[in-house]
């Protein structure tokens, strides 16, 4: 088994990853020492109008609905047919990154995007936002909705959240799909230092809680997402008015506070609950790149290692025709032929 400090990049990721810290970083000294500034127009901006039950907006073929779990209830948008597929979002966003590829994985999935528990519009627990937690109420509401067998796809934060789900419930979940990220334990240890919002959003409460009010959210949220590589692919409108709540943000920071716990729980797991089920394991050409693979061959031991060319971390968005190309060749039959080039390693 590989030890977590070979978990690597390569050194144009690295610089990538230190200019978006730097860029981070001057963002983070406006939120401190110029509150508001920049922040109001995003802050007044009229809400999005999806309804938290009902025909989706953004394509009549998906409904949004809500279902009942341990600590309250969960938010998804749901539509197509054939075989669920789970998407689970990450941090600063919401169900909404997957907008741009869920209609055609829609075509041959039942398509089920999921708020986390406490973020988008899911109700927000008093308590459980363990990773081991977190992935336990998607299980139970997804078997609640009616299906015992899942694929899962996870970014970023969810990618901790998919791999619990995975490894708790192995027979349930067939496949995962992990985006850019890395594992606690395994590797994600090694960029805490290159953004700023890493010991932020993890320091103790209140200390976030009270750096970053509800006129900051705008100008905070732009330093992360200056990860990004198409950077206007990114509605940071939709993702401002998700965050403005500052019981949601608490709700994010508090999953944060549980990466080092989770970093334990992962490497006491990772011989004893060894992945079997295929993981498709794809970073950002500019960010994790192949470290999300090498991190994964801790814990699994069949991971296709994928790079999203052209991309920065939000790879759904940003690339959303190359997430669905390698997505419906992972969770397609088996057995086609492998394409040539970046899509390769997706083939089942």
């Amino acid at each position: 088994m590989k030890s977590q400090n070979q978990t690597h990049r390569s050194p144009a990721a690295l610089v990538n990853l230190r200019q978006a810290a730097i860029g981070g970083l001057a963002a983070l000294l406006l939120v401190v020492g110029l509150s508001g500034v920049g922040a109001h127009a995003a802050s007044s901006a009229p809400a999005r109008t999806e309804p938290l039950q009902g025909k989706a907006l953004f394509d009549s073929s998906f409904t949004h609905g809500t279902v009942e779990t341990e600590g309250g209830y969960l938010h998804y948008v749901k539509g197509g047919s054939g075989p669920a597929l789970v998407l689970l979002h990450g941090w600063p966003e919401t169900w909404w990154e997957w907008r741009h590829v869920m209609p055609a994985l829609a075509r041959n999935h039942t398509v089920i995007a999921f708020d986390l528990p406490g973020l988008g519009q899911s109700s927000i627990p008093e308590a459980g936002y363990e990773m081991t937690t977190a992935a336990a109420r998607l299980h139970e509401a997804t078997n609640r909705l009616g299906y015992r067998k899942v694929e899962l796809m996870g970014h970023d934060m969810s990618v901790l959240i998919a791999y619990d789900w995975a490894r708790d419930y192995p027979r349930e979940v067939t496949r995962l799909a992990v985006l850019d990220s890395t594992l606690p334990g395994f590797g994600l240890e090694d960029v805490y230092t290159l953004s700023y919002h890493f010991g932020l959003n993890m320091a103790p409460a209140p200390i976030p809680e009270e750096v970053v009010d509800d006129d900051d959210v705008s100008t905070y949220l732009n330093g992360v997402f200056v990860f990004a590589k198409v950077p206007e692919a990114i509605d940071r409108e939709y993702y401002t008015n998700a965050y403005l709540d500052p019981a949601r943000r608490s709700a994010a920071y508090n999953y944060y506070r549980h990466f080092a716990a989770a970093a334990e729980d992962n490497k006491a797991n990772a011989v004893a609950k060894r992945l079997t089920q295929p993981v498709l394991a794809m970073g950002a050409e500019f960010l994790f790149g192949a470290g999300v693979g090498t991190s994964f061959e801790n814990v699994a031991g069949d991971v296709r290692t994928v790079v999203a060319p052209g991309a920065g971390h939000w790879i759904q968005e940003e690339t959303p025709q190359f997430v669905i190309d390698c997505a419906s060749l992972f969770f397609g039959p088996s057995g086609g032929r492998a394409p040539a080039g970046p899509l390769a390693n997706c083939a089942a």
